[in-house]
């Protein structure tokens, strides 16, 4: 069966890696095999699925080997079996961080990943605030099938989800991945509901789920675990399983 492909996209802090990271556990200990691609020069996507341990790149490893390296060395198993991948950035000053995001899908796919490892879900962790370059890669047909924005009621983050909203959907004629859905990550600001609703109305489209500002996410990260692996009895674990179950909805796939 094809697998799921998900692209999460947002404002830069707005907190794609937790939602990605939490998602990928939730998938996973369903029983479904999962790959989560981090698409950020930080290489921090997947940090709380290796337990904090860092990891080669995909730049780095062009970088230092001259593509003279394998697909082990390009993955990590984490956390209940996660296949992670980091695409990595150049050094600072030198070159274009969308240029980790094309080298690394292209490797993935040069070095039959998808074959290899056949996952039932990819989800792509993609920086922030601009839809161009290798930073679109992941909305290319191919890639994945939806476009999930996460957003707060903050302004910048609106203003920034409604521009990678746009682009979704000037994408979506090509056969690009369609937008699907918003997710708001709470900053508790006045009338935060209320924005992110009217923001997805304006796109014809829906709020997938709500995650609530709770001290178990920091404390999770802090532990370098998912909230819900750290916490699994927690408010914050029962929102992120209820968005994982939302995600699938459509699919037929269900999350015991």
């Amino acid at each position: 069966m094809k697998p799921l492909k998900f692209a999460f996209y947002g404002k830069g802090g707005i907190g794609k890696s937790t939602v990605a990271s939490n998602c990928a556990a939730v998938f996973a200990a369903a029983g479904l095999k999962v790959m989560q691609i981090g698409c950020d020069p930080k290489a921090d996507s997947t940090l709380s699925l290796r337990n904090g341990k860092p990891m080669p790149t995909v730049l780095d490893l062009i970088r230092t080997r001259q593509g003279s390296f394998t697909l082990d060395d390009m993955v990590h198993i984490g956390e209940n079996g996660v296949i992670c991948l980091e695409a990595g950035g150049p050094e600072p000053g030198v070159g274009c961080a969308g240029r980790g995001i094309i080298a690394a899908l292209e490797k993935l796919q040069e070095k039959g990943a998808y074959e290899r490892f056949q996952p039932d879900v990819v989800l792509y962790d993609v920086l922030g605030d601009v839809v161009c370059g290798g930073f679109s890669m992941p909305m290319r047909g191919g890639y994945a099938d939806k476009v999930c924005i996460v957003t707060s009621g903050e302004n910048m983050s609106i203003y920034a989800a409604a521009n990678i909203a746009m682009a979704a959907e000037r994408f979506k004629g090509r056969g690009y991945a369609a937008l699907g859905g918003f997710i708001l990550n709470a900053r508790n600001v006045p009338d935060e509901e209320a924005k992110v609703r009217q923001l997805s109305e304006d796109f014809h489209s829906s709020i997938l789920g709500t995650i609530s500002r709770s001290p178990e996410i920091q404390q999770a990260e802090d532990l370098h675990k998912p909230a819900v692996l750290a916490f699994p009895d927690s408010p914050a674990a029962q929102q992120f399983r209820k968005l994982a179950e939302t995600l699938l909805r459509d699919t037929g796939k269900k999350i015991c």
